[in-house]
């Protein structure tokens, strides 16, 4: 049986991240901000002391742009650096009190938002979409390890 596109489920969930991306950031825009900054205050705010690598990972982005996004941050005086107490090579980052305004500014619109994106749904609906795509995450990430399992053996066994 052949999926239509507009009911596949890449292209759904795609379009739908898509259009979400595109409608916080204007909603942002007006307040000086763009999504990829709040996106790194909120993950310094779940996760304070990351690491640039870190950082990256968590955001999906490569370090060097990571890099540049925290220099723009650092300078705006929201974030800082501060050394790794055992690894001088490594810098640990934090939100400054600035930082942390910034978030809470921008927190209630981004609940907002997912409020008026889900307000078609009842609350049962809203827990079982949560659920099925923390599902597919998650089996997602599996394949993810799997696949880089398969990917480290092959390369091995090349050169051995």
């Amino acid at each position: 049986m052949s999926i239509s596109e507009e009911r596949y489920m890449g292209f759904l969930i795609s379009d739908a991240a898509r259009l979400q991306r595109t409608l916080f950031s204007r909603r942002v825009c007006d307040l000086g901000f763009t999504r990829m900054q709040w996106l790194v205050l909120r993950r310094l705010g779940e996760r304070p002391g990351a690491s640039q690598s870190e950082l990256a990972k968590m955001l999906e982005v490569e370090k060097a742009g990571a890099g540049r996004l925290i220099d723009k941050l650092e300078e705006k005086g929201w974030l800082e650096r501060r050394l790794h107490a055992s690894d001088r090579r490594i810098n640990r980052i934090y939100l400054t009190n600035l930082g942390r305004k910034n978030l809470d500014r921008i927190g209630p619109i981004a609940e907002a938002m997912v409020e008026e994106e889900l307000s078609g749904l009842s609350r049962k609906q809203r827990e079982e979409l949560t659920y099925l795509l923390l599902n597919v995450k998650q089996r997602l990430q599996d394949m993810s390890i799997e696949n880089d399992l398969i990917e480290s053996v092959s390369f091995e066994s090349e050169y051995v």
